[in-house]
């Protein structure tokens, strides 16, 4: 690294920094803004409110860095540019790109530490902020309502078609794993009933199984008559290992889910309903592309702001912002093009990078 490369990046990295700062306590504004007010309610105390930011807040890294990068590398090189250092760079024989180069290198560096925040840590910061949020949510609930509707969802279904099973549950407790209300209903190949079980309370057991309780199991024949109606007060099916979480999980947002989560759903929905996965796939495969996010920035930044320096200012950041924006308006519509299945998820989550990257170049081809 020569002089103008520990200049470069001191000046910009400094401004980065400022900027996740700051963004950082937007962020930290807004999750006390829709969360703080539900946790003192639930009886959180200071530490677990410090404690649920702090596991929250990674989870906007991802959507906050390419931002300040594109901003820092914006205001850095335009004011190194208004003060003709490139121009005397240049006069002094160094290349335009050779310049650049610890830009781009960085951007690489930040590339890694995007595609580690997304596969790791943002993940982890969903699974246990969450965690902690139902947690909170269910002392709320422990203090007025009985102990089975802590933390219920009503009218779970469930098709597990490997298994060639059925389940609903008219109300399943969050807080103590527990379904009530439950049927299950075994099919044959041809997705003909063979047996229908029904019971006032069921659970997946610690060692494999579930167990069902107060209820009664009924037998169809093959044309469909049922041949009989066995009451029992406790029965454990050993061979059903259906996981509880997963028949939540698929009722969830795809937005609210962390990167595994979204695979075991990808992964269900694959066998029982394609369509129906569509949603969380394009999630899935778009966290993934998203790893090239920052060089998008640098890309983006580049141009405007070492070029036109006659003109405000303004003129390069508020274009740089727009096509930052187009990015973002081009993800929505490749992912409203795929839920119509007119593209793949893999493809939609792909093509507002490389748009983007086609546009970066084009405007890199005209600079002078």
């Amino acid at each position: 690294m020569n002089t103008f490369d520990r200049h470069l990046l001191r000046e910009w990295l400094l401004i980065l920094a400022l900027l996740l700062v700051a963004l950082g306590g937007i962020i930290v504004a807004q999750i006390c803004f829709d969360d703080l007010r539900n946790m003192l309610e639930a009886g959180a105390h200071l530490g677990e409110v410090a404690r649920y930011i702090a596991l929250t807040l990674p989870q906007f890294i991802p959507f906050i860095l390419p931002l300040a990068l594109l901003i820092s590398l914006l205001y850095t090189l335009n004011q190194l540019h208004r003060a003709n250092e490139f121009t005397a760079m240049r006069v002094a024989g160094a290349g335009f790109l050779r310049l650049m180069l610890p830009v781009w290198l960085f951007g690489l560096l930040t590339c890694g530490l995007y595609w580690w925040l997304n596969a790791t840590v943002v993940p982890w910061s969903v699974v246990q902020s969450r965690a902690m949020d139902n947690q909170l949510e269910f002392q709320k609930e422990a203090r007025s309502l009985a102990s089975d509707t802590v933390g219920a969802k009503y009218n779970v279904a469930f098709d597990e078609p490997l298994a060639k099973r059925i389940w609903f549950f008219n109300r399943f407790s969050e807080a103590n794993q527990h379904g009530y209300g439950v049927m299950v209903a075994q099919l044959d190949g041809q997705r003909q009933m063979v047996t229908q079980l029904f019971a006032a309370e069921a659970w997946r057991r610690p060692g494999g199984g579930w167990e069902f309780q107060r209820g009664r199991l009924l037998q169809f024949s093959d044309s469909g008559a049922n041949e009989s109606n066995a009451p029992f007060a406790r029965k454990v099916m050993a061979d059903y290992n259906e996981d509880p979480n997963l028949m939540l999980l698929t009722d969830q947002r795809a937005r609210d889910l962390s990167l595994f989560e979204l695979r075991r759903v990808m992964d269900y929905f694959a066998v029982q309903n394609p369509a129906k996965g569509v949603p969380f796939a394009v999630r899935y495969y778009s966290i993934l592309a998203d790893t090239l996010a920052p060089l998008i920035a640098i890309a983006i930044a580049i141009p405007f702001a070492v070029t036109g320096v006659r003109v405000n200012p303004a003129v390069g950041v508020g274009k740089a912002m727009g096509l930052y924006i187009l990015y973002y308006v081009l993800t929505i519509l490749a992912q409203a093009l795929a839920a119509q299945d007119t593209v793949t998820p893999e493809l939609a989550a792909w093509l507002p990078n490389l748009g983007m990257i086609a546009v970066a170049a084009w405007f890199f081809a005209r600079m002078r």
